[in-house]
């Protein structure tokens, strides 16, 4: 048996005026994803409880089935997810968090991503802002172009932060990282002042010198969030039996993967955005599944677009996703004649109205081979909820997908 999971990172929306009350899921063209949900069981998933934070680890450690507050001690724990991607070892008092290179203008937040500096000048960047750095208690890592890793030695993690995404346009000293505890103080005063030290040091090197010539947003500011220390993680083949590779251009799906004992499988071209080699992503995941039991193909594009409100891309994104990779992906596995177990769903809404990560329940469809559809013919918000599958929680995703058995004839 082989196992598939299309995830659409932010996906889900909120039903949008300019679209006549109905989401990007409703109107966009997906062949494939509605064929996964007419040939199989359909529901609602909330990845995201009403106590966690809305990000995307929390939600892709949710969809494999992982309590992501549990294992990170109440924080959202990106940062050592990312951290295991890039090959950092932490240590047991060490302290990772994802830092964003961003663009602040008129002392406000114009984008999370610098607009979406390229790798090259990142690492540029990176690289000098560690030897800036040098004499402070702290490790930069470059990542992929704005994403990258802050490990802070005996760093304590339990701190309110403030993830750039969801907060463009506000004044960025009115976003201060607050210590949670008393022990804490220490290294929130430490990373504030990075911030604000990082502004002096990056607005005048001449990559963003270069860049504001050119048009382009300055990646002037270092910016940390999401903290949190190593978890202890179960495989998934020690609770499922089951060994698996993940297709993902995000270094967060890269560390979980990794966490998880899953293969990270690089592809050429992938990006993270709505220009990334989508069919080559297909073709990997057919690829890896030669060796694996399960591929789980994960695209970020869709919630860029969110992040950037931008409705027409959104719904290019799904449409790309669906007909450049889902498509082809279900035409590999009918070749091969492996009997495999399909699903498709978003890891959380990111509606354009907001622009950012929200907890709503999520579409979910399964397809299993030998058991009946359910009768629910198209995959959206709305469609799906008279699906068989009901609203599901916790790891009951994870396990109705490996485990179809649990299901009610």
């Amino acid at each position: 048996m082989k196992y598939v999971i299309f995830l659409g990172d932010g996906m889900a929306d909120y039903p949008i005026p300019e679209l006549g009350g109905k989401t990007p899921l409703m109107v966009a063209r997906k062949p494939g994803m509605d064929w996964i949900a007419r040939e199989g069981s359909t529901g609602l998933f909330r990845t995201i409880g009403p106590h966690m934070m809305t990000g995307s680890a929390v939600a892709n450690l949710s969809v494999l089935g992982y309590n992501g507050t549990e294992l990170f001690h109440g924080a959202e724990g990106r940062g050592v997810l990312e951290a295991a991607s890039l090959g950092i070892r932490l240590g047991q008092n060490d302290m990772a968090m994802r830092v964003n290179l961003i663009c602040i203008e008129e002392g406000k937040i114009r984008s999370h991503s610098a607009g979406h500096i390229s790798t090259e000048e990142a690492h540029a960047l990176i690289r000098d802002a560690q030897a800036h750095f040098k004499d402070w208690n702290l490790h930069l890592y470059p990542g992929l172009s704005y994403r990258h890793v802050l490990v802070i030695p005996d760093g304590e993690f339990q701190l309110d932060c403030f993830p750039p995404h969801d907060y463009v346009g506000t004044p960025w000293r009115d976003l201060p990282i607050k210590p949670m505890t008393a022990e804490g103080e220490r290294t929130a005063g430490l990373l504030n002042r990075l911030i604000e030290e990082s502004q002096s040091f990056l607005d005048e090197h001449p990559i963003n010198k270069k860049r504001r010539a050119d048009g382009k947003q300055a990646a002037n500011s270092l910016w940390p969030w999401a903290p949190g220390k190593k978890p202890d993680m179960q495989t998934l083949q020690q609770r499922f039996g089951i060994s698996g590779a993940a297709v993902t251009a995000v270094d967060l799906i890269k560390g979980l993967a990794i966490y998880a004992g899953m293969k990270p499988v690089e592809v050429p071209g992938a990006t993270g955005l709505y220009d990334t080699n989508y069919e080559g992503k297909a073709d990997a995941a057919l690829k890896a599944l030669e060796e694996v039991d399960f591929a789980y193909i994960h695209v970020e594009a869709p919630d860029e677009a969110g992040h950037e409100k931008n409705l027409r891309l959104k719904i290019r994104c799904i449409e790309d996703l669906d007909r450049r990779l889902i498509q082809r992906v279900l035409e590999g596995l009918q070749k091969r004649g492996w009997e495999t177990t399909v699903a498709v769903l978003p890891d959380h809404p990111t509606p354009i109205a907001h622009g950012n990560h929200t907890r709503e329940p999520v579409p979910v469809a399964i397809r299993f081979p030998h058991r009946p559809a359910d009768h629910v013919s198209c995959f959206d918000e709305e469609s799906v909820k008279s699906g068989a599958l009901g609203l599901m929680f916790g790891s009951q995703f994870i396990e109705t997908f490996f485990q179809p058995q649990t299901l009610p004839d």
